[in-house]
């Protein structure tokens, strides 16, 4: 089972039928009894990042979250609950603390002639081909993105691919068993579903 958490403020719907047309078995959890239980859980997220953070505390996954990924099943966050996975975010004076799964901050698109934030199409260079979701997926394909602000990671080695609309920011990153996007793989069409029938492989393996 796959547990796509639902703290009341993700896309939740899409992604939930994203995942079921990858093959995957997935339950909209709420509770961190659901986390525990699950195979491999996908945190989705739109909007801020603090009421990500609070809504996830207020529901208790956040430790849930947290204790899931240190069992080493698969984890994926998308799009703020990419951004979540950090220390931190500079987004409206952020105070909340994000998991800290990978150090680094969410910083804002320096504006410089572009339109923030960045709502539509955009190429993903893969940057190591060897990351289990980006299985079957090609250097320079394109992603569908909504987001003001990105992570800097502060350990490079972590960035999977990158993306420049304006600044050149890390899109995806990998460590162990966490996987994360900027981008919207729910809404990339074919080359998202790619990635979301990579990932369910994972967690049925």
């Amino acid at each position: 089972m796959i547990a796509l958490l639902d703290y009341g403020a993700g896309n939740v719907r899409s992604v939930q039928k994203a995942l079921t047309a990858a093959g995957g078995a997935v339950e909209l959890v709420a509770r961190p009894e659901g986390v525990a239980a699950a195979d491999a859980v996908v945190l989705p997220g739109v909007g801020a990042f603090d009421d990500c953070v609070n809504a996830m505390q207020a529901q208790e996954l956040l430790s849930a979250a947290k204790d899931f990924i240190a069992t080493g099943k698969p984890f994926l966050g998308i799009c703020v609950g990419y951004q979540v996975l950090f220390e931190r975010s500079e987004e409206f004076n952020s105070c909340a603390a994000g998991l800290g799964v990978f150090e680094g901050s969410v910083v804002r698109f320096a504006k410089n002639g572009i339109k923030v934030p960045q709502i539509g199409w955009n190429e993903v260079h893969i940057e190591k081909p060897n990351c289990p979701i980006l299985e079957g997926i090609e250097s320079g394909s394109h992603f569908y993105f909504v987001h003001s602000f990105y992570p800097q990671p502060a350990d490079a080695s972590t960035i999977v691919t990158r993306t420049t609309y304006g600044d050149t920011f890390a899109s995806a990153v990998w460590h162990d068993n966490v996987f994360a996007t900027q981008f919207h793989p729910e809404k990339s069409q074919r080359v998202g579903l790619q990635l979301l029938e990579n990932f369910v492989k994972l967690a049925t393996a």
